[in-house]
């Protein structure tokens, strides 16, 4: 199950809900650790009970998100944030929490990182995906992200622009996670190496292309309004690994070290 963000309530925010982005970089804890404990003759069995609670948080978040599916297929026709996936789910029963307009929900970074690990996990032996209406749901979550390149989101931060006046941008940090997500996919079998054809993801190749070409004249910024961002380490390094060009990945760095390290 999803995993809050702390046991703090402020008159502002429940910081008990559970935020996507949030909830993959924590279960991530565990499963690095699992993937240690694979490396140990350990008859414990404490590998396969930290791949369980990867597994049951993944599935957690892919239901909260399948329950949304009309508001998938509708934002793939109108690209408007009050048909984004919800940013936030209710801990507990992965309900929404907020409504549509209470809250910057269009993070295309969150749910393409939930894409790209959905893909390593998968391709790590786990299995995180079930049926075919989930293998689908999926496909369409590909889609969702595939104009990240031309569509401008609440990014890392929530907020657009950095005057937190609620104005969607085209983000750094959103379009190479969502170009590190659709390259992770592309031709990826859910299933894993037993499934068959129905099980395997297609990208459009422009998608990826257009989402590189984007990402390249972006950086070293974020957007327009923020000159520089750590967000973009994101997608420079760990976990997007998504610039090709070691020159812009090295500029990137430094514009970051030397304009926001403490």
């Amino acid at each position: 199950e999803p995993l809050p963000a702390s046991a703090t309530i402020t008159a502002h925010c429940d910081y008990t809900d559970a935020w996507v982005r949030d909830n993959v970089y924590s279960i991530l804890a565990a499963r690095g650790l699992g993937l240690a404990y694979r490396g140990l003759d350990e008859s414990d069995g404490r590998t396969v009970l930290l791949e369980q609670s990867v597994v049951k948080l993944m599935r957690g978040l892919l239901v909260a998100m399948m329950r949304q599916a009309g508001k998938v297929e509708r934002f793939k026709q109108t690209q408007d944030p009050l048909d984004a996936l919800h940013a936030k789910y209710d801990t507990g029963s992965g309900d929404p929490v907020v409504g549509d307009d209470q809250w910057g929900h269009l993070q295309i970074d969150a749910t393409s990182l939930f894409l790209l690990m959905l893909a390593q996990m998968t391709a790590s032996g786990l299995r995180i995906v079930f049926t075919i209406d989930e293998v689908n749901f999926v496909q369409n979550l590909v889609h969702y992200i595939g104009r990240a390149y031309r569509t401008p989101d609440f990014g890392i931060w929530e907020r657009g622009n950095t005057l937190n006046h609620g104005i969607a941008e085209i983000n750094s940090s959103s379009v190479g996670m969502a170009k590190a997500a659709l390259e992770a996919l592309d031709g990826f079998n859910l299933f894993g190496p037993g499934g068959g054809q129905a099980s395997v993801v297609h990208v459009v190749p422009d998608e990826v292309a257009r989402a590189r070409i984007t990402l390249e004249s972006s950086l070293p910024g974020e957007s327009l309004s923020k000159e520089v961002d750590a967000a973009t380490l994101s997608v420079v390094g760990f976990p997007g690994f998504a610039v090709e060009d070691p020159a812009l990945v090295e500029r990137t760095i430094s514009d970051v070290v030397s304009k926001l390290e403490g």
